[in-house]
């Protein structure tokens, strides 16, 4: 079932940000979130990992199981497993759960180790539950990284094909039919122009394709250089750095023209190196699949000031 990515990814009800460790998935997904708040959506966005670092891109409070609103319209949660579990034997099984779930906890551990897939079942179903039962416009998920994300999205066809009936196949039935559906779930797989980034995208693709029922909706490519210089002045700096141009410059700005000269040269090398990148990461997506691009804001920060940069330049990429 085929759909244009470009139009739905703010449309979608489920979206799983994904990414390589250190390409900014967290600063991603926090501004796709704050994005759709911003049109009107209810959004929730639950951080996976449970690292606690969500809540600083917000400013807000650090986040827990309980879903909390940390900006107009957007609210957030932090993945845990116990607490999925409680609240599936809660709701589905009509079990009542008082303090630690004890021995039942010690038992789904048994079964998680013995069995793929049962742990991760947790985490998909909590999101499909929240996109079905939730008060929720679209769902945002802050998903493990590239080498994580597919065992987690293909835990519904892993339960199936241990259990064959039953309530837990029911339930994995309508998960399976609800990740499948692209007009409702969609992968972003979050990228920078550099080497390793690139080879771990393209493979992502090939993986999602393959092993799983999810769409890519789209690859963010992430800290974007801006094209400073042309050929032209690339030119005419290599002009000045020569001996008696370079001694002229010198005298007028006080010894300091030889590592301003260097600083261009060096911008020039890396957008090219990366646009060399940027390059075969277009060759090994297909060509259905939208990049969008997001700049290089040459900043460490990753408060509400950067998030809403990010979700700017995303708004503007999505054509908002």
């Amino acid at each position: 079932m085929a759909t244009d990515p470009l139009t739905p990814i703010l449309e979608r009800k489920l979206v799983f940000v994904t990414g390589k460790g250190g390409t900014g998935k967290t600063t991603v997904a926090s501004a796709l979130a704050l994005l759709a708040a911003s049109r009107g959506k209810k959004v929730l966005i639950c951080e996976i990992d449970a690292k606690g670092e969500l809540a600083g891109y917000y400013e807000a409070p650090p986040t827990g199981f309980k879903e909390k609103e940390v900006q107009p319209g957007l609210f957030a949660m932090t993945m845990d497993t116990e607490a999925s579990l409680r609240e599936y034997l809660k709701l589905q099984l009509r079990i009542p759960i008082v303090g630690r779930i004890g021995p039942v906890a010690r038992a789904f551990d048994f079964l998680a180790t013995a069995a793929p897939g049962v742990r991760e079942i947790l985490t998909v179903g909590k999101l499909c539950f929240e996109v079905r039962d939730g008060d929720w416009d679209m769902v945002v998920v802050d998903a493990p990284a590239t080498g994580h994300i597919v065992g987690q999205l293909a835990a519904p066809q892993a339960v199936n094909g241990l259990v064959k009936v039953g309530l837990i196949r029911t339930q994995t039935d309508w998960m399976l039919e609800m990740l499948s559906d692209p007009t409702i779930t969609g992968l972003l797989a979050v990228c920078t122009p550099e080497e390793m980034p690139v080879t771990e995208t393209i493979e992502l693709a090939v993986r999602v394709r393959e092993e799983t029922t999810v769409e890519l909706a789209g690859v963010v490519v992430n800290r974007v250089l801006p094209e400073l210089f042309g050929r032209q002045e690339e030119a005419v700096f290599e002009a000045l750095a020569a001996p008696g141009p370079l001694a002229e410059l010198d005298g007028l700005v006080d010894g300091n023209a030889a590592p301003v000269l260097d600083a261009a040269r060096l911008a020039v090398t890396m957008r090219r190196t990366r646009s060399t990148h940027l390059e075969r990461l277009r060759e090994g997506i297909d060509p259905t699949v939208p990049m969008l691009y997001l700049p290089f804001l040459f900043t460490r920060s990753h408060g509400l000031r950067t998030t809403r940069q990010v979700a700017e330049s995303l708004g503007e990429e999505l054509g908002y």
